[in-house]
């Protein structure tokens, strides 16, 4: 089934690139001249007009792959403006929205409807659809936000382009169109490459520690593609096949542990999940991934009774410094050990207590998992002692408790309500942060 799945791709592939070539020469005759010759004599936003306003679908293919091209060679300034020209040359006409809504007022029929939709929707939008057009260009387009990600920072004028893109992602990057793939040591070794540098949570140090972490029979690992992104990763998560919960990172990837039968293992631990695309943050596909796996490793090994994180806590410290909850003069194990009580305070004032303006937890792990129906489950303290671990969370990590049965009611508690789900244990032992004041804004 693989083999025809990747047959098909490659003749749709060949079908792109052969419309590709026609609507080179159809281009060519439409400008009366050279490609080459009318990208150099047309600018960009006459390029872009092109695209939009072009009814051919062979000679739209052809353009939108010579904008991206052009986008992709061309230095950070260059594509900046490129990105200013998207959010000023086409974005919806004011005056022709304003005749819409008055026209839809007087007749409220569905046709006036549709038309207010059609003036309302930028044209930008359906710009970047038919840059999509061209093979390749659907990474180039995830390329092109990360762009546009950076330029937010200092231009919030492109706010508006930003939600356009990810209005499309949201439905390019469906969860029906993604595959999912177990990533072991036979994987072909471009794609190994890049499991080695996107992993953002426990970094691969060498080929040796990916193969521990691939190889053994108790270690999974699992990524979603895209059709259009065939050999670019858009998630994984690295999952450690167990006999009991772990509370530290460094026996899961030592050199030199022994592994045990996976058949033998009760517990399933997803101790690093890593986005690969930084122009599809904000499109989430990491919950889907996470419930799919423990479905996955559920069929293949029924024994398997309990599927839990060993997660990060990357904005601790700088909370609990910032509000003044811990100040430790050094960071080695022998002095955070010494002020583990202050430590566990404070990490379970940040979990269980605190919340942003919106309502939220400061911790994006934290919302990610709430968000996806797991529990708080349990802290760890001199968890991670890497030089990370300590500078992000003076080594603590934390349990994310998935239970198959109560993830969608979790999850319905964490959305609606804002509920931090934690276990009995903990919200025992930390009660009285709970019952002392109402949840304190995040400093």
């Amino acid at each position: 089934m693989a083999d025809r799945a990747a047959a098909r791709t490659s003749l749709f592939h060949d079908l792109l690139q052969a419309a590709a070539d026609q609507g080179r020469h159809l281009m060519s005759r439409t400008f009366g001249q050279g490609l080459a010759e009318a990208v150099r004599e047309r600018g960009l936003e006459d390029l872009l007009a092109a695209l939009l306003s072009n009814r051919g679908e062979a000679s739209g293919v052809a353009i939108a792959r010579e904008i991206m091209t052009r986008y992709l060679a061309s230095q950070p300034q260059d594509r900046r403006a490129a990105l200013k020209l998207l959010a000023e040359r086409f974005s919806p006409d004011p005056e022709a929205i304003v005749n819409a809504c008055r026209h839809f007022e007087d007749t409220r029929s569905s046709e006036s409807l549709r038309k207010l939709a059609a003036v309302v929707e930028p044209p930008r939008q359906e710009l970047i659809r038919r840059l999509n057009l061209a093979p390749g260009n659907t990474l180039g387009l995830v390329r092109m936000r990360e762009d546009l990600l950076d330029a937010l920072q200092d231009d919030p004028s492109l706010a508006d382009v930003d939600a356009d893109f990810r209005h499309l992602f949201g439905s390019w990057f469906n969860r029906g169109f993604l595959v999912m793939r177990r990533i072991d040591w036979s994987t072909p070794a471009h794609i190994l490459e890049k499991i080695i540098r996107y992993e953002a949570v426990h970094a691969i140090e060498s080929w040796d520690d990916l193969r521990r972490r691939l190889e053994p029979p108790d270690r999974r690992c699992f990524a979603f593609f895209h059709p259009a992104l065939l050999d670019e990763p858009l998630i994984f998560v690295e999952v450690a096949l167990t006999r009991e919960i772990p509370d530290a990172i460094h026996p899961i990837l030592v050199a030199g542990r022994a592994p045990i039968p996976a058949e033998a293992a009760t517990t399933a631990v997803f101790y690093s999940i890593s986005n690969c695309q930084k122009g599809l943050a904000r499109i989430s596909f990491g919950n889907f991934l996470i419930k799919q796996v423990a479905e996955e490793l559920k069929r293949e090994f029924p024994a398997l009774s309990t599927f839990v994180t060993l997660s990060p806590m990357p904005g601790f410290r700088s909370w609990a410094e910032g509000a003044g909850r811990l100040s430790i003069s050094g960071l080695d194990r022998d002095l955070l050990a010494a002020a583990s009580a202050d430590v566990r305070r404070a990490a379970a004032e940040y979990l269980l207590a605190m919340r942003t303006g919106s309502g939220r937890p400061p911790d994006p792990v934290q919302r990610f998992h709430l968000g996806n129906g797991a529990r708080l489950e349990r802290i760890n303290l001199l968890a991670d002692l890497s030089a990370k671990g300590v500078a992000e969370s003076y080594g603590v990590m934390v349990n994310y408790l998935y239970d198959l049965d109560s993830v969608e009611a979790n999850h319905e508690r964490f959305a609606e309500r804002g509920e931090v789900v934690a276990s009995q244990a903990l919200r025992r032992e930390f009660s009285w942060l709970m019952a002392k004041r109402e949840p304190a804004k995040a400093s």
